[in-house]
């Protein structure tokens, strides 16, 4: 039931702070404000003994070079934006082009490669950071001036609650998330296609070969997409279907549906180690993500070189390119209203 504050190093000439914050469980999680990065997660495997479940680095200035986007926030728009290009109250917008030739999680300089102001913090029994960062007008060729705050939360049963609070001068589009990846037998361990997933979603985007949507929705039903009924993560992940081959594993947005309460979107489960952790939110989607670009030019903290698979990520979302798809959940935020999501990763032991 604490929060303890010290030097992550220095980059960009700043000193960057890494926030740690504990429950009376002992499981701790730490935050740095450069970039509003998560990195750790230290939660007890079924023997007791305190693992690190998300990748990461071991100072800022690694967070500074590295890619990968470990524990980080993504903003302004996370996921892809097809050419980079929207159209909105009949404007063209052209954003930075960073991924093929799309734009993807906010562009050159996303949220995560940013100081985030230290708004508040405290202890008590659920200790929390309040990170802000203030996106100016056409920084990354976005309209409008986006106030970003993120609350992160330690809970009482070992949850990290992640709040995202965003207010506009000027209509735009908004889409946070947070980008960790997990591996749920510790960090560095080897890789996660072992762990038991499901998806509590019937539905997904399928994407070109670019990972853009196409506009369709599809059934998971009778295909390697479908995780309603738990699965190990490696079990279909090699077949021979049009999704996994373009995204090289998974890569691909579930719908969780429209509605904005708070419900199960995911549960895993590390096969060593018997962490077990559940993923809740009021977003309309999530993104499971395996990992498939990572190829050992990573080395994170204690020395760890990541490769494929090393870890997943469960990001909640907006539809990728929702700007271009009208059909799709709106991400627009209009210069009267809050973007007001939360998510929920709550951690335990297989019972």
């Amino acid at each position: 039931m604490s929060i303890e504050k010290k030097s992550f190093g220095v980059t960009e000439g700043r000193e960057a702070k890494l926030f740690i914050l504990k429950n009376k469980n002992g499981f701790e999680v730490s935050i740095t404000n450069y970039g509003a990065n998560i990195v750790t997660v230290k939660t007890p495997d079924k023997n007791g003994a305190p693992t690190d479940v998300v990748l990461g680095y071991e100072n800022a200035e690694q967070y500074h070079g590295g890619a990968g986007n470990f524990g980080a926030t993504v903003g302004r728009y996370a996921n892809r934006i097809s050419k980079g290009h929207f159209v909105l109250d009949g404007k063209e917008y052209n954003l930075y082009i960073n991924n093929n030739s799309n734009h993807l999680h906010g562009g050159k300089v996303g949220y995560n490669k940013v100081f985030w102001e230290v708004a508040s913090y405290g202890g008590g029994d659920e200790p929390y950071l309040l990170l802000k960062f203030i996106d100016t007008p056409q920084r990354e060729g976005y309209p409008g001036t986006l106030t970003v705050n993120v609350k992160f939360t330690v809970t009482e049963d070992n949850g990290i609650k992640i709040e995202y609070i965003a207010n506009t001068d000027e209509k735009t589009i908004v889409n946070l998330t947070n980008h960790s990846y997990f591996n749920l037998n510790g960090a560095g361990s080897g890789n996660i296609l072992g762990h038991t997933l499901m998806l509590n979603a019937s539905e997904f985007t399928p994407t070109d070969a670019e990972l853009i949507p196409t506009g369709e929705i599809c059934s998971v039903d009778g295909t390697a997409m479908d995780f309603r009924v738990p699965k190990t993560i490696g079990r279909d992940i090699g077949k021979n279907e049009e999704p996994l081959l373009l995204a090289g594993g998974y890569d691909h947005n579930y719908i969780l549906g429209g509605n904005r309460e708070m419900k199960l979107a995911a549960a895993a489960e590390g096969e060593k180690s018997g962490i077990t952790m559940e993923v809740y939110t009021d977003k309309p989607a999530v993104q499971l993500y395996t990992g498939n670009f990572l190829d050992g030019s990573q080395t994170g903290k204690g020395g760890n070189v990541y490769e494929k698979n090393d870890g997943f990520c469960l990001e909640t979302q907006f539809y990728p390119d929702s700007p271009n798809n009208p059909q799709f959940p709106s991400c627009v935020l209009e210069k009267d209203r809050t973007y007001d999501y939360i998510t929920i990763y709550k951690f335990g032991i297989k019972k």
